[in-house]
């Protein structure tokens, strides 16, 4: 188990437009989903929460399906250094830049998050790995990479039972797991493109079993050159605890 474990119920995710709205954070036991189209940045935030909350020397756990430990701290050093991982990754860097990523690099180095790599034999397998870390918070990225479970026919099937499963999951390690969702009944064409409840289907098992449903949604991937470059919003779509709503994010 990881050590500096908090026994709060609520955990701050470091962005205090969301905490305020969502009454001071993230609930342990709670499942929160996030979903939204391809490239909206997903994997981004949920790694951001996680590298604030082991800011405050809480542990956080980043469970990953798509990335090996070395892209995700290469991503983690990009976000805590305000520099874009291709330039990183092509070594297109200023001496200022160079700076900053060696700062970034010694605060990351003694903060309490730990990787786990989502391939496994079984869910059970990452179930128990989530359960024997014990963090306020565990982020897993992301839902359809989670290993399949017995008897299930198609992906949905699939993650329908995943969900369940991850809510027990959450209840067990009585830590605050946001899951990352892609959204397979999402029509990017229709006139309002923002993530609802009922584009993540999972046979509507987001809807009915998460507690908190997050979409993120950026206009300038539906309408480039409007002026919204960088323009986020972040929709609360369910709340079993609270309002729902929208935070503008950058």
């Amino acid at each position: 188990q990881l050590t500096g474990a908090s026994n709060v119920e609520t955990v701050p995710t470091g962005f205090p437009s969301v905490d305020r709205i969502l009454g001071g954070g993230f609930r342990r036991r709670d499942l929160l989903v996030l979903g939204g189209d391809v490239g909206a940045g997903k994997s981004s935030l949920a790694l951001a929460v996680a590298l604030r909350v082991a800011e405050r020397g809480e542990p956080a756990v980043f469970v990953s399906g798509e990335m090996d430990e070395e892209r995700i701290w290469e991503r983690a050093l990009g976000i805590e250094s305000r520099t874009r991982v291709d330039d990183i990754r092509r070594g297109k860097l200023s001496d200022e830049m160079r700076a900053s990523l060696g700062a970034a690099a010694l605060r990351l180095r003694d903060r309490p998050l730990v990787f786990i790599p989502a391939a496994a034999d079984s869910f059970d397998d990452v179930a128990a790995r989530i359960e024997a870390a014990g963090a306020p918070l565990t982020v897993v990225d992301y839902l359809q990479l989670l290993p399949p479970g017995r008897g299930a026919r198609d992906q949905a099937e699939e993650s329908a039972a995943a969900v369940r499963r991850l809510k027990e999951v959450a209840l067990a390690a009585d830590t605050a797991l946001l899951v990352v969702a892609q959204l397979p009944r999402l029509n990017a064409k229709r006139r309002d493109p923002r993530p609802g409840l009922d584009d993540f289907g999972a046979l509507g098992a987001v809807k009915y079993h998460a507690d908190v449903v997050l979409g993120l949604y950026r206009e300038e991937m539906y309408r480039p050159g409007g002026g919204m470059e960088g323009a986020t919003e972040l929709l609360i779509n369910k709340n079993r605890n609270g309002p729902t709503g929208f935070i503008d994010l950058y």
